[in-house]
Order: structure tokens, then sequence, then C-alpha cells
């Protein structure tokens, strides 16, 4: 397998929005986040993932673009955005921007245009059904946010489709005009320095012609329908990547990601495989869905390590030979990984370093999402009010206002799985506000940030955060960690993930309890052989790898 920096590299996303404010208004920015660089470069991360900066009026927090090439207000201005780049540069660090193309703004001007009347050039930038001979709409779909995802435009009669928000109308990737203007803003931050591009929901960029209605018998008449088999991994989504990628991302030595839900390892290997000239990696959402029950994200179910390991260990294996993994257990969208993974409790410490230590051996690219190197955990606001996610407050209204189901039940599913839950703001220190801003935050704060916070992390030698800067220096110094073998072990165990990774000479064995009781041990002799501990998230003297503690993490180096 070829090497690349970014298989090597440790990603680090920023929320900007709840990073660092430096003006006093309550919303992160770019000169707090400017401020900020030096905590980056202390980290050892190699690459900052920037969510979007770009001008917005922030009805999805900045996923909804009206200018994709100007700064939003709120975060400063182009000249902030430059010198952030070249802060982040003089430190060595690389700048990977947020890429939302699916859809703009219903404030974008191309949007603005192409509402305005029927023959408007712009008209086809956008996807345009009439309704039907009662006016219904044009067909089944749900919107993801909840809702229709047709929105009647009464200034030319039409409906335009939005699979998110009705402010996020999708652009019509049919149109080769709208693919090169793309294609051109896309080319304008890339000349400007940027050095990868992670690609919003890309997978949804081509639909199936016709648009069709969901077919299905249990459903009532006007009754919606989630619809993702005619828009996700559509008919042209890969015609449409490798020409992007013959028109520019070619052109440069960048990084992308393309954010992809409801992928297959085949699927992955069609978008990441070298040859085919698309992308580098995705994200998948497999290991995503693990709590979710039938009814959906909002549907809590339980999980177990059998189901955690067994969709991690498909991964592993499907792309070892092709396409490469990106490696993730927490972002912008996702609840907090120490609190849906291991216990945000007693061992908040252990089972952080443990998933961490999951994260960083496992072959791929590990992502870190912003606080999750001090172990900050899920929020549990006690009022709906307190919540400021569109996704969160649409499923709320149609569930509880609309639905008739109980408020407590839904408000545990929003502290479970509320995308609020990582964005609270970045916690730095012990005083008011936890350093995040000197004015009234835009989200609260999570009420802990007095006991978790950067300026405890950097006291405590014993920290999370430590423990991450440990991994990704070791990581640094040895490609088995990067290019090695990854093989499984103890297959069966309940509560214990183990397995190898092997590159030349080099072994490595990797042992991880995801549970709050001791876990004894059994490998196979050859396995036994221990030369040193690398890394763990005990002390050493303390324990074996015969019996694993309470959420222990142990990598070892084998006797070959």
């Amino acid at each position: 397998m070829k090497r690349a920096f970014w298989k090597e590299a440790v990603v680090y996303q920023i929320y900007p929005r709840s990073f660092q404010d430096s003006n006093g208004d309550g919303i992160g920015d770019l000169q707090g986040i400017i401020s900020r660089l030096d905590y980056l470069q202390k980290l050892g991360i190699d690459v900052v993932w920037l969510s979007p900066v770009y001008k917005s009026p922030n009805d999805d927090n900045g996923y909804d673009i009206s200018d994709y090439e100007d700064i939003m207000d709120e975060f400063g201005t182009l000249q902030d955005w430059e010198e952030l780049l070249a802060g982040l540069h003089a430190r060595g660090i690389k700048l990977m921007m947020d890429l939302v193309i699916n859809h703009s703004s219903d404030e974008h001007a191309w949007f603005v245009e192409s509402r305005s009347s029927k023959d408007n050039p712009c008209r086809d930038y956008y996807i345009w059904r009439p309704g039907g001979e009662n006016g219904e709409r044009p067909n089944n779909w749900s919107s993801i946010f909840s809702g229709p995802a047709w929105e009647l435009d009464e200034a030319t009669g039409e409906y335009y489709l939005h699979l998110f928000s009705r402010k996020q109308p999708d652009l019509n990737w049919e149109n080769p005009r709208l693919r090169d203007a793309l294609y051109k803003m896309m080319t304008f931050w890339l000349d400007k320095g940027v050095d990868g591009l992670r690609m919003d929901v890309i997978n949804m960029i081509s639909k199936v012609e016709g648009l069709p209605s969901v077919q299905h018998e249990a459903l009532a008449p006007g009754e919606l329908a989630g619809g993702g088999e005619y828009y996700m991994n559509g008919p042209r989504v890969h015609e449409f990547l490798q020409e992007m990628n013959a028109k520019v991302l070619s052109k440069y030595n960048i990084m992308t990601v393309g954010e992809t839900p409801g992928v297959t390892v085949e699927d992955a290997i069609k978008y990441t495989a070298e040859e085919r000239n698309e992308l580098q990696m995705v994200f998948q959402f497999e290991h995503m869905d693990i709590d979710s029950g039938p009814g959906g994200k909002w549907d809590i179910a339980p999980w177990n390590l059998k189901q955690l390991r067994a969709i991690l260990h498909k991964w592993q294996v499907g792309l070892a030979e092709q396409g490469w993994n990106s490696l993730y257990l927490n972002n912008h969208d996702q609840p907090r990984m120490v609190s849906r993974f291991g216990n945000d409790g007693e061992y908040r410490v252990q089972s952080a370093t443990m998933l961490a230590t999951l994260l960083h051996t496992l072959k791929g690219t590990p992502y870190i999402y912003q606080g999750e190197e001090l172990g900050m955990t899920n929020v549990k606001f006690p009022v709906l009010e307190d919540y400021q996610d569109i996704e969160t407050l649409n499923m709320y209204r149609d569930k509880v206002s609309g639905g008739g189901a109980d408020h407590e039940t839904i408000l545990q599913a929003i502290h479970t799985k509320g995308r609020d839950n990582a964005r609270t703001p970045m916690q730095w220190d012990a005083s008011e506000n936890a350093g995040f801003t000197a004015g009234t935050p835009w989200l609260k704060l999570n009420p802990n940030y007095r006991e978790i916070n950067v300026e405890q992390a950097l006291a405590d030698p014993d920290s999370v955060f430590y423990y991450y800067q440990r991994l990704i220096k070791l990581r640094k110094k040895n490609p088995v960690m990067v290019y090695g073998e990854y093989n499984l072990l103890l297959s069966d165990h309940e509560y214990i993930y183990a397995y190898t990774r092997t590159l030349a000479e080099e072994r490595w064995l990797v042992l991880l309890n995801f549970s709050d009781v001791p876990q004894p041990v059994d490998l196979p002799a050859e396995l036994q052989e221990i030369k040193e501990l690398v890394i763990g998230n005990y002390p050493e003297e303390a324990g074996a790898q015969s019996i694993l503690r309470p959420y222990e993490a142990g990598v070892y180096r084998l006797n070959t």
C-alpha cells in the first residue's frame, strides 16, 4: 500500500462556533481559533478540519451556505481566515475545509435567481417540480430533519427539493453549468493553500431519475417515507466524483474525505480505491447507528461490544487492501464518545483513554473531535429551551407537539443522541463560561466544565490530554500503527476487543476492556511473549496483560 501524508496524519475537528470566542459576542470565531493554535501544536495533531465558516444565515449552523467565497460575519473576515491558515502552516499543521455542495442556503444568490422565474438561467441549478393534479407534493420523501422534503414556492407555484432544512435547497448536479461553478469555487480555496476537503453528504448529490415516491404496502395515503434509496449512492455519483477529481482534486496534493451515510464496504471501495480517482476515504456510519432501534436515531436501543467489534472488524478487513478507513467515534453531529461508548462517571478517564487507544491503533486515519482529548461528556439540559439544534427541535415538534409522544421520553432521547451534546462550548478553564467567552455563550456550557477543562488537563500528567499526546507521538514514530496488518483475536469475547498490528518484523498486541469489571485474558501462547508495554492507560507496574482492569487499554510489543 502506498504511503501518503493523509494516511499518517491525525486530524482534529474544530466546530468554530463552540471553540473560542475572541470578541465577547458569545460565538466562537476565527481569531479565537488563532489564539489557541499553540494548544493544538502541543497536542501534536497534523491537520485541522474546520467545520463551515462561510457566509450563512445559520439555519443549520453554517451548513447552509449563502456565499461560498466569503466568511460569516460572526466568525470574522477573509483576512482572519488567511491569518489562521498562515498560523497553522507555520506550526506544520494542515487545514481541511468543509465542502457543502449537496445543497446551499436559500439565501444564496443562485437560489434567489432560481426561484425568481421558471426561465431564469439559474432555475436548473436546483431541483424544481410541479405539484400533482391536486397540488400534492412531487413525491412522498421526508426530510432528514423531519417533515416533507419538498417546499412550495409561491412565486412560481412549484416545489423545490430539500433533503435537509427547507432553507437548504438541494443543488441539481445534473446541470453541467452548476458543476462547473462548484469546481471553480473549490479551485478558489485550493489556490489559497487549503490542504484538504471534507465533503458533506457527498453521496447524496445524484438522485434517481424521475424522483419516484417510496412504494411500501404499509404506507398510508399521504404518509411520508425516507426515500434514501433514491438519493444515497445514486446512479451518477461516481461519474460526478471522477469528473471533480479530473477537473480539480487531482491538480493538488490534498486529502479528501467524503461524508457518506448509508454506504456499505463495497460502496466505500468504489469511492476510495486509488485506481478509481474519486476520494481518499469516507466517513461511514454503521457504528454510529449501533444504538438506534427500528424507529431510527431517536429510538434508543442497547448495544454491546460484540456488535461494535463486528462492525469495526468488517470495515478493517474490507478496506485492508483497497481504500482507507477514517476512524472516529464522535463529531459535531454525534454524542460525546465517552458518554456513548464508555463510562462518563467513575471511569471517565479510563474509558476515554481506552477508546482513544482503539481509534489510534486501528488501521486508518484518526479524527479527534474538539474536547474529546479532555474526555468531555454529553450534557443533560433540563428543559427543551436550552437546546439550539434544528434537527432536535424539529424532531421534538413532530413527535411531542404533533405526534403525542411523552415529553420526558423524548427529552431523554435528546440527552442521549442530540447533536448539541457535541456543540457545548469548549472547556478551557474553571472560570465563568469556561474561558470560552466574556459574553453570553450561544449555547449553554456543560456544568461539569469546572472539573473537566484544558487548564486542569495540562496540570495533570495523567490526564486524557497527555494520553492523546502520547498516542499521536507514537503514531509518528511507528509505521506499524499506520500501515500494519490488522488481525482480530478473542472474536467471541463479551467485553474484550483484542487484535494485533503487524508490519515486517514488528508486531503489536492491543487489548481493550469495554467493561467496568476486571476481565481475565486468555491468549494463545505465541502472543504471551511480551517484549514491552508500548502504552497503557493504567500505571504499568500495577497490572499485567493477563487481567485487564476496568476500561483498561494496553498496547504491547511482542517478541517475534
